[in-house]
């Protein structure tokens, strides 16, 4: 009598086991034709799983076709609800593919150029209308001299002398450049 009890009991996990298997390939199609296309293949499989060991853990009692089916179906569903929430979530719905983006050029775009050829050709000639003290003090500030060498270049006495050249110099060329240099300029 304990050998038939054995015998059924193995005969019952073996047919579990067979329904099991073909419960999951036709999860994995539900899955798939519900799933964006995208993450059909991996993301399929991975339901797949996660509801046999749902069914594992949380129904091993059902062994009937009739009852595993609807089940695992159900189960499957929630699961891809959750998979698209958590796409939702994050962000992966709206995500465009690097090789869809166009390339950036590395400098500036024309617009861009022609602003900074407008400031240049503006700043050369305000420079060109300073006086000539002025312009060797800013010839040597762009040459990265630091105040004390400009002094020893110009002669000047004080160093105080020449700040406030300097600074007469940069008032002078606001004046040029204009009220409207500094919108410019950003």
């Amino acid at each position: 009598m304990a050998n038939r009890i054995i015998d059924n009991d193995l005969q019952i996990f073996v047919e579990r086991n067979q329904i099991l298997e073909q419960l999951r390939e036709r999860i994995v199609r539900f899955a798939a034709s519900r799933l964006a296309e995208g993450v059909r293949d991996g993301a399929a499989q991975d339901i797949a799983q996660e509801v046999l060991l749902v069914l594992h853990e949380k129904y091993p009692t059902l062994d009937r076709a009739e009852d595993l089916v609807p089940l695992s179906l159900e189960i499957a569903r929630f699961k891809v609800l959750a998979a698209r929430r958590k796409t939702i979530r994050r962000g992966e719905n709206t995500q465009v593919s690097v090789d869809d983006l166009p390339l950036a050029g590395g400098g500036p775009d024309p617009f861009e150029q022609a602003v900074r050829r407008e400031r240049l050709n503006r700043l050369e000639a305000a420079l060109k209308e300073l006086g000539v003290r002025c312009r060797e003090i800013f010839r040597m500030k762009l040459q990265g001299l630091s105040f004390i060498e400009i002094q020893k270049e110009l002669k000047v006495g004080s160093l105080t002398t020449l700040y406030t050249w300097d600074l007469r110099c940069r008032k002078q060329l606001h004046e040029r450049l204009g009220p409207d240099w500094e919108s410019l300029k950003k």
